[in-house]
């Protein structure tokens, strides 16, 4: 199954666990989307109905209908914004707040009752996959690097097992491999010389970069990767930004690194930043055939 068939199954299979596929949901007279823009005006930030239809994506006409629909029923109410008097504000009133107070009590309700009968495992694995969901369809606004700290290097190699297995079909001997290279950068290495880095975004880890001694005029890139969600963002480029200058500031002559011919994306970064392609060499390595490419960069 490819991914967006695996995505439209997702898609089918959580609208009828969750009820959301008859007319009126969970019995309230209303569809998912009144319910959602009841929502919206209960908890939201959002004021105008161009702002709620540019939120849910909503067309504007449809939209006008739904809320013509409310405000006879007397759940919202009109009035001119104060700073600007072309525009129209969006109010519940006393009557449209109860119903979003009711819908939201019943909501939670129905989810806490579908919770419960799951075990307590599966319920925390819900709970761990729905954030990642949420991660794949977000991508983080606001990215940091920050230097290695604890709980970082047991990150590094799990996430470089799981990826590299699903994406390259690599075996265990590369995750082993990581794990040997974390060990020794933190047993070893020297911070005046040396240092890795991992990104965050909007809280979460995104991916790392490290710079490594190979003698005085020598540094070597290692241990570089991002997320999938964190890809595209001109994050890549920001973290070998980092390396190279710290390189350069430490004194490094040149900047080294082995990497897979099947990693297109980063061999047209290493590339884009001038460094050099110094030649490629079939291997057999963690489980697969592959091509090593070397690269260096004059700092």
């Amino acid at each position: 199954m490819d991914d967006i068939e695996q995505l439209r199954g997702f898609s089918r299979f959580y609208t009828q666990r969750l009820g959301l596929l008859g007319q009126s949901y969970l019995g309230s007279g209303l569809g998912v989307t009144e319910v959602r823009v009841l929502w919206e005006l209960a908890n939201g930030e959002l004021s105008t109905a161009r702002e709620i239809a540019e939120l849910l994506g909503l067309d504007e006409g449809y939209l006008s209908r739904l809320l013509a629909g409310f405000e006879k029923k007397g759940w919202i109410a009109r009035k001119p914004d104060p700073q600007d008097a072309r525009r129209r504000t969006l109010e519940l009133t006393a009557e449209g707040q109860a119903l979003a107070a009711s819908h939201d009590k019943a909501s939670r309700a129905a989810v806490g009752a579908f919770l419960g009968r799951m075990e307590p495992d599966a319920r925390a694995l819900l709970g761990e996959g729905l954030a990642r969901v949420r991660q794949a369809f977000q991508p983080p606004e606001h990215v940091e690097l920050k230097n290695l700290a604890p709980g970082d290097a047991g990150w590094i190699v799990e996430r470089h097992g799981a990826l590299y297995a699903r994406d390259e079909g690599y075996d265990a001997t590369f995750e082993a491999l990581v794990a040997e290279v974390m060990a020794e950068f933190i047993r070893t290495h020297d911070p005046a010389r040396e240092r890795g880095w991992v990104a965050w975004g909007d809280g979460r880890r995104l991916g790392s970069v490290f710079c490594v001694s190979r003698g005085a005029e020598t540094a070597q890139l290692r241990l570089f990767f991002l997320e999938q969600e964190a890809r595209g963002l001109g994050l890549g480029r920001k973290m070998l930004e980092a390396c190279l200058n710290f390189a350069r500031d430490k004194g490094y002559r040149e900047l080294v690194l082995w990497t897979h011919e099947s990693h297109a994306a980063a061999c047209r970064l290493y590339e884009r930043a001038g460094f050099e392609k110094l030649g490629s060499r079939p291997e057999r390595e963690f489980g697969q055939d592959t091509v090593v490419v070397d690269y260096r960069i004059d700092l």
